[in-house]
């Protein structure tokens, strides 16, 4: 049973774990330990019970920012109606495509981070989020480059 992740004080150890994390996800526990100037053990229960409260959700790899240079990356913001927001967010998040999803202030409801392999693709992902019920209007940026 996961526990909310706001009623976990976080010390700098933590934080400073997190960040190592974030740089290298792979890291091994000795390196994250020595880095820490902790033991194998004090990181290894920190990781443990960063991923049973739910902060962290697992680890992840990093690509070049060319890798992926033939796909369409984009950026949706969506508005929707009324108290309809969780059940459009959980839709959302069933959709591969969107690599991330913000909530957000203003016009928008929430912002997707969308990435395709082509322009069908592409297209066929809009029209989806489109017809979700709650979604009313949706704007959506194609990204061309990163400067």
């Amino acid at each position: 049973m996961k526990r909310n992740p706001s009623m976990h004080i976080y010390d700098g150890l933590d934080r400073e774990l997190i960040s190592l994390l974030r740089n290298d996800g792979r890291a091994p526990l000795s390196k994250l330990a020595d880095a820490l100037g902790v033991s194998r053990g004090t990181v290894q229960n920190r990781l443990d019970r960063l991923l049973e409260n739910g902060t962290l959700h697992g680890f992840t790899i990093r690509v070049r920012e060319d890798y992926e240079a033939d796909d369409i990356r984009a950026v949706m913001m969506i508005e929707v109606a009324g108290k309809s927001t969780s059940q459009v967010i959980k839709k959302l998040r069933g959709m591969p495509e969107l690599q991330k999803l913000h909530t957000t202030n203003g016009s928008w409801d929430l912002v997707a981070e969308v990435l395709t392999t082509n322009l069908s693709e592409f297209d066929r992902v809009l029209r989806e989020v489109r017809m979700i019920d709650g979604v009313l209007n949706s704007e959506t940026s194609i990204l061309l480059s990163s400067v």
